[in-house]
C-alpha cells in the first residue's frame, strides 16, 4: 500500500487522539462516584426495606392500640352504666344488687387487664415508632449522599464529555485527506490492537515497544518513502520519523 509520507505522519496524530479518546471514555465509565453510587444503591435499598417494615409494624401496632383503647372504653362504659343504675336505685332486688356488685368487681378486674395490655401495646408502639424514625433518618441520609454523589458525577461527566467531544472533533479533522484504504487499515488495526499506527524511533516500534533486528531494519530502510510499512513484530502501521535510525 502506498501513501504520501505526510499523510502517513497524520496517522500518528490520529493515533494520539484515539488514545486520548479511549482514556477519556475509560475515565467516564470509571468515575469513583459510579462505584460509590452502586454500593450506596444496595445500602439505600436495604434501608428502605427496613423503613417499610418499620412502617408496617407501626401501622399494625397503631391499629392494635386503637382496638385496645376501644376495648377499655367499652368495658368502662359498661361499668359506669351498671354503677349508675346501682347508685340511682334502679335495681332494688337484693339478689340483682349482689349480682350487679359482682359484675362491677369483674369489670374492674377486666379493665385492669385491658389497661395493662393497652400499656404494653403503647410501649411496643413507642419502640416501633423510634425504630421507624431511625430508619427514616437513615434513608434520608442515603438519599442525601446519593444526590451529592450524583451531582459530583454529573459535574465530572460534563467536564470529561466536553473534552471527549473536542478530541473527537480533532480526530475527525486529523483524518481529512487520509486515503480510504489506508484509514480502513488503520481503523481495523486500532480496533484489534488498540493502537493502529506507531512511530519508528531509535529502531523501536512505538506500538509494541520492541527493538527491531538488523535484518528487519534493512528491509524497512530499502522501502520507498511512500510505502506504508508494517511492524514485523506487532503488524501495526509503522510511520518513519527523522529519529527512526534507518
Amino acid at each position: 500500500m502506498k501513501a504520501d509520507p505526510a499523510i502517513q505522519a497524520q496517522l500518528l496524530d490520529v493515533a494520539e487522539l484515539d488514545a486520548r479518546i479511549a482514556q477519556l471514555t475509560h475515565q467516564l465509565k470509571s468515575l469513583p462516584e459510579i462505584a460509590a453510587l452502586a454500593a450506596l444503591a444496595d445500602e439505600e435499598s436495604e434501608r428502605t426495606n427496613r423503613m417499610r417494615d418499620a412502617k408496617i409494624r407501626v401501622d399494625d401496632l397503631t391499629k392494635e392500640q386503637k382496638k385496645a383503647d376501644a376495648d377499655v372504653e367499652q368495658v368502662k362504659t359498661r361499668r359506669e352504666r351498671d354503677r349508675s343504675r346501682l347508685e340511682q336505685g334502679v335495681i332494688t332486688d337484693p339478689k340483682q344488687i349482689q349480682a350487679m356488685t359482682h359484675e362491677l368487681e369483674s369489670l374492674e378486674r377486666r379493665i385492669g387487664v385491658l389497661e395493662d395490655e393497652e400499656l404494653e401495646v403503647m410501649e411496643m408502639l413507642e419502640a416501633a415508632q423510634m425504630e421507624l424514625d431511625r430508619a427514616e433518618a437513615e434513608v434520608a441520609d442515603s438519599v442525601s449522599r446519593r444526590e451529592e454523589l450524583e451531582a459530583r458525577r454529573a459535574e465530572k461527566s460534563v467536564s470529561i464529555e466536553r473534552e471527549l467531544d473536542g478530541a473527537r472533533r480533532r480526530r475527525a479533522e486529523a483524518v481529512n485527506g487520509v486515503d480510504a484504504p489506508l484509514l480502513a487499515l488503520y481503523d481495523r488495526l486500532h480496533e484489534s490492537r488498540g493502537i493502529g499506527a506507531a512511530a519508528l524511533r531509535a529502531r523501536t516500534c512505538g506500538g509494541c515497544q520492541l527493538n527491531l533486528n538488523a535484518g528487519d531494519l534493512a528491509v524497512l530502510a530499502k522501502a520507498p518513502a511512500d510505502e506504508v510499512l508494517r511492524c514485523p513484530e506487532c503488524d501495526r502501521i509503522l510511520v518513519r520519523t527523522s529519529e527512526s535510525g534507518i
